[in-house]
């Protein structure tokens, strides 16, 4: 026997360099106590899977709209632009529908209490259909300011204020959309909104040609066939919750009280700020790119949106850790808890370390797919390696907020992302002065992760997270 392999089942670092490329992968996973298989495996796949497809699917339905638009020139482009901007931070502030829904359904589907699950989610449709209301009043009435304060001049007015009053008509719809994800995630199915979601949107692309061009509607076109094919996707949803599924749901036809709406304006308000830090930190980074120069803010946008693109994967796995975290809490069993958690952290790991390095390998082609321009391709290629190897992190804090949600910790959250917030501002507004150019903006961003990553750990790792969550009861 060599010496001290006894201790060392996995040999010296010179046997193992030695050893085929996959024998080193394995043993390295070994080492790392990352057990290749899990008896939570088959769960985490049967949600994390159907949430990747369904959230991937908007996006791409968006880029599709994108390329049928910019058919019709600049002007209808920007308008649609300027409106998608709009649009996604209006229904940004609503995203609670979804996060808040998921634990306290998953909750009392883990006690095995269907019927406080079926008011859970009757609850949520009901404040869905209330905001969205409000939300179509709000963009209507305020349609021209708003679009002032977003940049729109007199040249993109006509065709965006057309575009955002028949696109805001459909503001109920996403809402309850959005309540209706975070309810079937809640009851462990995210196969049923992928189906959904993937469905209206092809309706959504089938329409585009059809309004655009076979009526001539132009930009007001696009605009209809979104709001058609996102009403469909509520009244599917609602067919379901409400008919079809509803006594296997344990769902009750009643119209609940106002007060206990009140629980789902709480989260709301903490996702509001946590939201908002984070997308204020994003903002303030294209800011500081554009105060760097043009070629500077032109990489960037493609390093950022390359960055979201690459978070939408992980962002599956958050999916599955608010549902069977959740569940797992609602049986009281924070053993289980945890142990799924794990599982999620190494799934958000591994798969963080498998995206990082396949984008780090497409460098010499994938910045040319959005720019032919030899100075911007530079300035992307230059923080290329940040944005890599950026990506485990992002897989380790995605996961985290997932658990964190699973737990109903939402109050944590917002406070943890304004600290991690306020030190990338401090990274960030040094840029400029200190002269870090673009690099510098994306130091900045990696500094949002890693406070985001430190704030998340500390109480995850010290086991109070959990252990506390399991103790309460269930949220009504």
């Amino acid at each position: 026997m060599v010496a001290g392999q006894g201790r060392d089942p996995c040999g010296s670092l010179a046997v193992q360099q030695t050893l085929p490329a996959p024998r080193r992968v394995f043993l390295l996973l070994r080492m790392a106590r990352f057990p290749l298989t899990s008896p939570h495996d088959r769960d985490i796949l049967a949600l994390a899977v159907p949430a990747l497809a369904g959230l991937a699917s908007d996006p791409l339905a968006s880029l599709v709209d994108t390329a049928f638009v910019g058919q019709l020139g600049r002007v209808p482009l920007g308008a649609l632009g300027i409106n998608a901007s709009l649009f996604s931070m209006t229904f940004l502030i609503f995203n609670f529908l979804a996060y808040g829904t998921t634990p306290r359904v998953g909750r009392h589907v883990g006690t095995g209490d269907r019927k406080a699950a079926g008011r859970v989610v009757v609850r949520a449709l009901t404040l869905a259909v209330l905001a969205g209301a409000v939300a179509l009043t709000t963009l209507q009435l305020l349609a021209v300011p708003l679009l002032r304060l977003m940049g729109a001049g007199d040249v993109l007015m006509g065709p965006a204020l057309d575009y955002l009053r028949i696109r805001a008509c459909a503001g109920p719809a996403v809402l309850l959309i959005t309540a209706g994800h975070g309810a079937f995630r809640g009851y462990q199915d995210t196969r049923t909104p992928m189906i959904i979601t993937i469905g209206f949107n092809i309706i959504n692309v089938a329409l585009d040609p059809l309004l655009i061009w076979g009526l001539g509607w132009g930009l007001a076109g696009a605009a209809a066939a979104t709001a058609i094919a996102q009403w469909i996707g509520a009244i599917v949803f609602l067919v379901l919750l409400l008919k079809t599924r509803r006594e296997a749901l344990g769902i009750e036809l009643a119209w609940p009280r106002l007060r206990s709406l009140l629980p789902f304006l709480k989260v709301g308000r903490d996702l509001l700020i946590r939201t908002g830090a984070l997308v204020g930190t994003m903002t303030l980074a294209t800011a500081v790119a554009a105060r760097v120069g043009v070629t500077a803010v032109a990489a960037h946008q493609v390093a950022a949106q390359l960055w979201l693109f690459l978070a939408l994967v992980v962002d599956a796995l958050a999916v599955a850790a608010q549902a069977l975290v959740s569940k797992q809490l609602g049986q009281r069993d924070a053993a289980a808890a945890r142990a799924v958690s794990n599982r999620l952290l190494q799934w958000g790991l591994l798969v963080g370390v498998v995206l990082g390095v396949g984008f780090f390998a497409t460098q010499p082609i994938l910045p040319g797919f959005f720019t032919d321009d030899a100075a911007t391709i530079a300035a992307v290629l230059s923080v290329f390696p940040v944005v890599a190897l950026l990506q485990p992190l992002n897989g380790l804090v995605f996961v985290w907020d997932g658990i964190y949600m699973g737990a109903e910790d939402f109050g944590y959250l917002a406070k943890a992302m304004l600290v991690a917030a306020a030190g990338a501002a401090a990274i960030l507004l040094l840029v400029q002065p200190m002269g870090w150019g673009l690099t510098g903006v994306w130091w900045g961003i990696t500094a949002l992760m890693a406070l985001r990553a430190i704030t998340l750990a500390v109480p995850y790792v010290r086991g109070r997270l959990l252990a506390a969550s399991a103790e309460a009861e269930p949220s009504a």
